[in-house]
């Protein structure tokens, strides 16, 4: 069993930066992709980026590549998303998820996810 919970999210201005953290419980953590996605009202969640349970190799939406991070620190039980640049477009609520099978890109891939937390950009 794992239970996630988001922290880090708000309201910032469009250029600015944020940093979410996801943190986990459960002695296996490190067994777990990690991941972040994101939902606005009305829309598909979709996926952000994505990290193995190693921290060895991430994976990007074309839509933030080069603009958000993802990374983990397994000592603390922690997913990270470092996001730059932050556009309007990125308002959402973001969600952290873990799952074991496979790359977590897909929600059928997420066996638990965290709460979410609001992030607002604006103009």
């Amino acid at each position: 069993q794992v239970q996630l919970v988001e922290s880090g999210g708000g309201l910032v201005q469009a250029g600015g930066s944020l940093r979410l953290s996801c943190a986990a419980s459960g002695r296996t953590f490190s067994a777990y992709n990690g991941a972040w996605f994101r939902q606005v009202p009305g829309k598909e969640r979709e996926s952000v980026a994505a990290i193995t349970g190693s921290g060895a190799i991430a994976y990007y939406a074309d839509s933030v590549r080069g603009r958000f991070t993802i990374s983990r620190d397994n000592a603390k039980k922690t997913v990270y998303l470092q996001m730059n640049s932050l556009k309007p477009e990125d308002t959402a609520v973001y969600y952290c998820a873990a799952g074991r099978n496979g790359v977590t890109t897909t929600p059928s891939r997420v066996d638990y996810w965290g709460q979410g937390t609001q992030v607002t950009v604006s103009s």
